[in-house]
């Protein structure tokens, strides 16, 4: 195969890249996350050596069609490295329970990758300003982040006797303490002679252990209540 694109051209653009995913799994790496600084560099590189190989091909074969119509397209194998991305993105998600883990690494491996094939391709000014995004939201944003006042959602399951409080009474001492419910489940053991009231709850993360805290220690001293499970 002919060469059609400069050495030099070659080795800028995978060093680029290169630089550009050691910056971002590197604060990948410092969390922890499953996929780090070298499945990053590697993702990315890959993406833009194979952006390389399709530029070449599409001017070898442009080449050799002469002056015909037939054009080969050039984003073809681009497009099929973000498709084979995803696979590698869902293998970075976990979920325990509740809390999901992995999304913004899964992110960050497909936004690598989207930068890798834009400096293979020699976009230089726009995988610069690329790169200043995510190393923006990697490092920086985080910090901006523990101002903004989110919403947690929660689980309580109350288990008492039959006689003991009713769902609109267990309601009206949740909301006094500043818990939104957002849903109510009710059901019945009656070869035990008890009752289970789940609500599904909203609050400010900020304050989910306090109430949490204040929650359970309340219902502790609820007449009939038996059991009381946060989750």
């Amino acid at each position: 195969m002919n060469q059609t694109i400069p050495f030099d051209q070659i080795l800028l653009r995978v060093l680029a890249t290169m630089a550009a995913g050691t910056l971002i799994g590197w604060e990948r790496e410092s969390h922890g996350r499953p996929a780090g600084l070298r499945t990053t560099i590697l993702t990315c590189t890959a993406s833009a050596v194979a952006m390389i190989l399709s530029q070449m091909l599409f001017i070898e074969s442009a080449t050799a069609a002469g002056g015909g119509t037939w054009r080969p397209d050039p984003a073809r194998l681009g497009a099929g490295i973000l498709t084979g991305i995803g696979f590698l993105g869902a293998g970075t998600i976990l979920r325990h329970d509740t809390l999901i883990r992995g999304v913004t690494t899964a992110a960050s491996l497909w936004f690598a990758t989207v930068i890798g094939l834009v400096f293979g391709s020699g976009e230089f000014a726009l995988g610069g300003v690329s790169l200043i995004v995510a190393v923006l939201t990697l490092y920086f944003l985080p910090a901006l982040e523990k101002h903004i006042q989110t919403d947690w959602y929660a689980t309580l399951a109350v288990t008492m006797e039959l006689d003991a409080l009713d769902e609109s009474a267990l309601r009206r001492r949740i909301k006094a303490l500043g818990l939104k419910v957002k849903a109510t489940e009710l059901s019945y053991d009656l070869a035990a002679k008890q009752k289970t009231i789940c609500f599904e709850l909203k609050m400010k993360r900020k304050a989910a252990f306090d109430l949490s805290t204040r929650l359970l220690a309340e219902l502790r001293n609820c007449p009939g209540v038996t059991q009381a499970k946060w989750s």
